[in-house]
């Protein structure tokens, strides 16, 4: 059965462009996992680039990027080569090669259309558990600054225990969790938020 939101990864080692993982050696880490329908594809390669390109900023947040379809590691080899010899950019993140479909079948990308790997999303707490699950249709490439922000979100979350409203950003407030009872709503009052329901706060 695939893995559904909150629920902690199972033991996963697998082959990639940069050696064998295992997904457990990860604990402690943010890992963003994304999967792309196939190697030498046109919005698959832009996307890999994009992901290359801003691998500091994933780096400066402490995320891990890992990427994967089911090509054979030969494929990610001279897809990778190849991106580097015609565009000169250095994927510097694993690839995993699930030529088995074991990750795939985890991570429900299968699409059942055509047999190919979905273009997935998957960001992955410190504790192993699934935050966050999107997935995109094969004509539509991801935003790189869309992926950044929900991971700074979660971040934002992680200790002060607050949500991000809509359009949340780095550098803003937070919102608290509505109460649940009468007596927490009315306490909510003499705090003087806006809405019993409706507290914000800054950051």
């Amino acid at each position: 059965m695939a893995l559904a939101l909150g629920e902690k990864i199972p033991e996963i080692t697998a082959n990639t462009s940069k050696g064998p993982i295992s997904l457990s050696s990860y604990k402690g880490k943010w890992v963003l996992l994304f999967s792309h329908p196939a190697d030498f594809t046109p919005v698959c390669t832009t996307e890999f680039m994009a992901f290359a390109d801003r691998f500091e900023e994933f780096k400066k947040l402490g995320v891990e990027l890992i990427g994967v379809s089911i090509d054979s590691v030969y494929s990610h080899i001279a897809w990778v080569r190849d991106i580097k010899e015609k565009y000169g950019v250095e994927i510097p993140f694993p690839i995993i090669a699930d030529v088995n479909k074991e990750v795939a079948s985890i991570f429900n990308i299968i699409n059942p259309v055509d047999g190919l790997t979905v273009r997935g999303v998957f960001v992955i707490d410190p504790n192993q558990k699934v935050r966050w699950i999107a997935y995109y249709p094969a004509e539509v490439g991801r935003n790189i600054d869309e992926i950044l922000r929900v991971l700074k979100a979660f971040q934002f979350n992680w200790d002060r225990k607050l949500a991000t409203p809509a359009n949340w950003k780095q550098g803003d407030g937070g919102v608290m969790g509505a109460p649940t009872t009468v007596d927490g709503s009315y306490e909510r009052d003499r705090e003087g938020a806006e809405r019993w329901y409706l507290k914000k706060v800054n950051q």
